[in-house]
């Protein structure tokens, strides 16, 4: 599990490992991650677009970007929280993830990037 906070925003991310959608003789590794965005500021925020890394450990890294999180663009009022899951599929087994959300303002339209810790994707047979 990783956290991090960027101007009142909290980011929170916990990760499984899907083997009954997993193929691992066809090198198809299926993850789930769990996100909980925590609006900790003073200030309405917009969650506007996603911008993600992902590293398979076999050394493909793979950039995706768009509106929103999972077709919604939550609003989060000051104490609010927002949380979706979504998926993420591996060549090797073993990689990582990184991004940020652009979040808006609404008080003054000021846009920032909240930053999502990064968080490993490993399946558990091989951490031994």
């Amino acid at each position: 599990m990783g956290t991090t906070t960027t101007q009142g925003v909290k980011v929170t991310v916990t990760t499984n490992y899907l083997p009954d959608y997993s193929s691992p003789g066809q090198q198809h590794y299926v993850f789930a991650y769990k996100i909980n965005i925590q609006n900790n500021s003073e200030f309405t925020v917009k969650l506007l677009r996603r911008h993600w890394y992902i590293h398979d450990s076999n050394g493909v890294v793979r950039e995706v970007e768009g509106e929103g999180v999972v077709g919604q663009q939550p609003v989060l009022e000051p104490g609010e929280a927002h949380e979706y899951v979504s998926g993420c599929n591996l060549k090797s087994g073993i990689g990582k993830m990184r991004g940020t959300y652009l979040m808006e303002r609404l008080v003054d339209g000021k846009q920032f990037n909240v930053v999502i810790p990064e968080f490993v994707l490993i399946v558990p047979y091989k951490l031994n």
